[in-house]
């Protein structure tokens, strides 16, 4: 592929830093490249940090990359983060600045552009740099402060077998979690994040298991194998104590408790083909997939069948039945949201009486949800609403205090489904899966097979591109959540 010419300086340049220590000390004042190791800022600051690219002056029109000092490498470029530290497999810097193939993926143009390539031993240098975390000169890695309290927003790569972890301050991907069990694909599908923010649990369409990441360490500390793969759906309850898990195939329900991992009891068979659920105090709600009915599971094991348009409930789909999908409560939890993939709607079913309020027309194919605690809004993805031939897909933002639709975003997505709301910055996470092969191809591709996806953020109270970028992501993002809702 052919790349434009902004691109190409884009990638005129690639160096990274190495070390570890606790305390920051900040460069003098007109050093900025100090911070960098040694060996890195002669590659980094001296073949690409020039004049006419990745310097102050000049990066605006080099892809938005800045490379004259450490900080700035971190802030990324036009189409996201490019060095993500410990992961060589998706810095994609290290892509372009590898002429060895034997030594890891290799990408054109090599860079530097219109200089000598990077001799085998400076790559392997920036190379083992990122492995050790891309630290600086001191000994600090990227995005290692504030653990406890740090802003993140994870999202699972179904594609990939990985969980990106996008720092909340810069909006770029700072981690990628590896997850699963083996070399087989297998699909992490879901996420959901403890009310505390300590924890996100991971479950998998192709794999028996539950995973528990650390969002501290962001790294897997726990797991528990399940009866059986195929988990399309999972859910904590509103403490963080319990968890829900299904098999979508098999239709069997287990409980799960999080804090120790263990299975705790099987709920069962008798709920087909779970989509979503939701969770308000220790009762969940789960949704059949085909027909026209939501189940209310209680603490107790047991479930009552409701059904979302007044027929009788049936669990079989027809021409003319909803097929509910992701279920959402109201931050009150009066009513809850179901998307209908089938009829391209929104109902709004009340919770104390379990009887519908109303119908929203919606984009089609509606799929996952989010909600904003700061801002009275309910986001709904709209997978398959075709806007253009690269465009495919919308957002459609509901007032979920009185089910009118706000606005109907389209914003150059392909194929978005996973949302997350940062309440605390305001900004919303849109993420697109970028599948299908007639959508627009990604800027690059990394270490796994299929086209990577990639996310566009957006502000919470204007509704319109918070900066107008579109940060690539590895492969197929799916489900999504943000480590604090407030």
């Amino acid at each position: 592929m052919k790349l434009p010419a902004h691109i190409l300086l884009f990638y005129a340049c690639l160096c990274l830093p190495a070390c570890r220590h606790d305390k920051y000390q900040a460069p003098a004042s007109g050093t900025a490249a100090n911070n960098y190791p040694d060996a890195v800022k002669n590659i980094l600051v001296n073949k690409c940090a020039t004049a006419g690219c990745h310097n102050e002056a000049s990066y605006t029109g080099a892809g938005g990359l800045r490379l004259d000092s450490w900080e700035h490498l971190f802030d990324g470029g036009n189409n996201g983060a490019v060095v993500v530290p410990y992961n060589t497999g998706n810095s994609s810097l290290l892509y372009f600045a590898n002429t060895f193939p034997e030594l890891g993926t290799t990408a054109l143009p090599a860079m530097p552009y219109n200089q000598p390539s990077l001799s085998r031993e400076e790559y392997i240098t920036l190379r083992d740099w990122i492995a050790a975390g891309a630290p600086d000169k001191y000994g600090n890695i990227p995005f290692a402060t504030n653990a406890d309290t740090r802003q993140k927003i994870y999202t699972v790569q179904q594609g990939c077998d990985l969980v990106a972890v996008i720092d909340a301050e810069k909006q770029v991907v700072m981690r990628y979690i590896s997850v699963g069990k083996d070399f087989a694909r297998e699909q992490p599908n879901n996420i959901v994040m403890s009310p505390d923010g300590k924890y996100a649990y991971i479950s998998f369409w192709n794999a028996p298991l539950v995973q528990k990441i650390d969002t501290r360490t962001d790294s897997v500390i726990a797991e528990v194998v399940t009866p059986k793969a195929f988990q399309k759906a999972m859910q904590l309850n509103e403490d963080g104590a319990r968890l829900i898990v299904c098999n979508w195939h098999s239709q069997e329900l287990v409980m799960i408790d999080a804090l120790n991992m263990q299975l705790t009891g099987n709920l069962g068979k008798d709920i087909p083909f779970i989509g979503g659920f939701a969770a308000a105090g220790d009762i969940f709600y789960a949704t059949s997939q085909f027909g026209n009915t939501v189940y209310k599971i209680f603490a107790d094991g047991n479930h009552k069948a409701i059904s979302i348009d007044d027929n009788p409930p049936v669990q079989e789909a027809t021409a003319n039945t909803p097929d509910p999908y992701r279920i959402k409560l109201s931050p009150d939890k009066s009513k809850y949201f179901v998307t209908c993939t089938n009829t391209h709607e929104v109902r709004v079913m009340n919770t104390a009486a379990d009887t519908l309020e109303k119908v929203i027309p919606v984009g089609h194919t509606p799929q996952e949800m989010a909600v904003s605690l700061a801002q009275p809004y309910l986001f709904v993805s709209c997978s398959n609403d075709t806007v253009s031939a690269l465009e495919v897909g919308s957002i459609y933002v509901i007032n979920h205090q009185t089910g009118e639709v706000v606005k109907k975003i389209t914003g150059k997505f392909f194929q978005p489904y996973a949302v997350a709301v940062d309440d605390r910055r305001g900004l919303v996470y849109i993420f697109s899966r970028n599948e299908d092969r007639n959508g627009p191809p990604p800027h690059h591709s990394g270490p796994c097979s299929g086209r990577n996806g990639f996310y566009q953020v957006y502000d919470l109270h204007t509704l319109e591109p918070y900066n107008g970028k579109r940060y690539e992501i590895s492969v197929d993002p799916y489900g999504a959540a943000p480590r604090f809702s407030y």
